[in-house]
């Protein structure tokens, strides 16, 4: 299970959204947010599904990747769709069990309206990580954010901040299976027992965690104070970002993405 979280992973590429500019697909993902929270019917949510799977087919990211990382979510979209199914009631009763458990025609379309706007929003986020590099990532966000500076916002000790955090869940992950892996050839079992003995058996698991996320913190510290970083004044770099032909058409296709959804939203569909 923790293999198939990809959250933070970049796979390298020469597609086209690979070769946008972080700031694009920074705004891109805000717009499709915005976007896919303003759909209300299936029409909107079809439109919404075809923008993704071009973007995916686009990207040349492994659809079996996506797929993958969904598969620890399985609880979360479950939960959702059982609330949504059965505390909603509007609409024509569908099942009634001794008014106790009542599914109705809005609660069932509510319950698989909210699943998939979960899918889609958690696969638009990965498609940013998957098709963006750390490094290209903070130069976006500390772009985005530079107005801040000038109400003393440490912009770019923040981008890093989010960042390296991003960078580093793919490591620890790996990490956290390394001991899993450890424990149980010692004869720990994480899998049997009541809810309470698997709590408590995971602390051997937390421990070395913990100790090995903060000794990987102090190291990366010491590199990066063994290279003079002293945060953001004063720093250049060594690419610049520009916005390109590329760029303005992706902006001109979320403009209509949006138009086009409010427009659906106003009549409805």
């Amino acid at each position: 299970m923790l293999k198939d979280i990809t959250l933070g992973q970049y796979f390298p590429g020469n597609s086209p959204i690979h070769r946008l500019d972080p700031r694009t697909k920074l705004i891109m993902l805000v717009v499709y947010i915005v976007a896919l929270f303003l759909a209300k019917s299936w029409v909107s949510y079809a439109v919404m599904l075809v923008f993704l799977l071009t973007a995916i087919k686009i990207s040349t990211i492994p659809p079996k990747s996506i797929l993958r990382g969904m598969k620890p979510l399985v609880m979360i979209l479950v939960f959702t769709g059982v609330l949504n199914l059965f505390f909603t009631r509007d609409g024509r009763t569908l099942v009634n069990i001794a008014d106790f458990i009542i599914i109705t025609e809005g609660g069932l379309t509510r319950a698989v309206f909210m699943m998939a706007r979960i899918l889609m929003l958690i696969t638009g986020t990965f498609l940013l990580t998957y098709t963006t590099s750390p490094i290209s990532l903070t130069d976006g966000l500390e772009a985005l954010l530079n107005p801040l500076k000038k109400l003393h916002v440490p912009v770019h000790e923040l981008s890093m901040m989010m960042c390296i955090a991003l960078r580093f869940i793919p490591t620890l992950i790996e990490e956290t299976d390394k001991i899993m892996s450890a424990q149980k050839a010692r004869g720990a079992d994480f899998e049997n027992g009541s809810l309470m003995e698997r709590a408590r058996a995971l602390i051997p698991i937390l421990v070395p965690l913990f100790i090995g996320a903060f000794r990987r913190a102090d190291e990366l510290a010491t590199a990066m104070e063994c290279r003079c970083y002293q945060g953001g004044e004063g720093r250049t770099k060594m690419k610049l970002l520009r916005y390109r032909r590329n760029d303005m058409v992706t902006f001109g296709i979320g403009i209509v993405l949006t138009v086009l959804v409010i427009v659906l939203a106003s009549f409805g569909l």
